[in-house]
């Protein structure tokens, strides 16, 4: 990316988006929900032990599209075994994480990219994106996570303890009890829980992701940036 750019990029954020989501109302977007089980919390290390992703659009989501993948790896699980429940055994048989990457890859044509913590999982796809001598288009992000930060801000001077996880945005806006840990269970609350975020914020439907450039919720990842 020039100079030229970032600078353009700095002085206003919203130009980083893509053209053809550039004034495009949210609820119009093609979304895809992601999810990502790690060994670890540590980006500079951490492997991918499963990948779940859900399309959808419209305030609906496409359960046809609903995708899972148990990814191979030799790497020590640590304690993630305890949080996702899959045993080495099972990882053995699983794919290979440099085709997994390749599948989701596609996506970023075509689809805004949905995450609950986008810092740690793209923190690790880039990582391995990278490491495997993969290319990647920009891709875009909302972050459920930062979006719900976001919104307790505005209700609260201190964050009150743990309000920010999966399970308790969800609580918060009182979707349902939702199976946790698991890749594309987590890929389908994530996206759920957009859906209701972004009813609260505009119950109309009009918001577009530069409306909320500020909240710090959108991203535009470019991986040679």
């Amino acid at each position: 990316m020039s100079l030229l750019s970032r600078i353009q990029q700095w002085l206003n954020p919203a130009s980083a988006i893509p053209v053809q989501w550039q004034d495009i109302k949210i609820k119009e977007l093609p979304l895809i929900g992601i999810d990502l089980e790690l060994t670890s919390l540590d980006i500079s290390t951490s492997n991918i032990t499963s990948i779940g992703w859900v399309k959808g659009q419209g305030n609906c989501l496409d359960l046809a599209s609903c995708h899972y993948s148990v990814i191979c790896t030799t790497e020590s699980l640590n304690q993630s075994p305890v949080i996702h429940g899959l045993t080495a055994e099972t990882i053995a048989l699983g794919e290979d994480v440099k085709d997994a990457l390749q599948m989701l890859i596609q996506e970023a044509h075509n689809h805004v990219w949905v995450l609950h913590n986008v810092t740690l999982d793209m923190g690790v796809l880039f990582r391995l994106i990278r490491q495997f001598g993969l290319t990647m288009p920009p891709v875009v992000t909302i972050d459920t996570l930062k979006l719900a930060v976001y919104q307790l801000q505005k209700q609260h001077q201190m964050m009150p303890p743990n309000s920010a996880t999966l399970t308790v945005c969800r609580q918060r806006h009182d979707l349902p009890l939702a199976p946790a840990h698991n890749a594309l269970d987590d890929a389908v609350a994530t996206l759920e829980l957009l859906f209701a975020q972004l009813y609260q914020l505009d119950a109309k439907g009009q918001i577009t992701l530069a409306d909320l450039m500020h909240s710090g919720a959108i991203n535009v990842h470019q991986l040679n940036s």
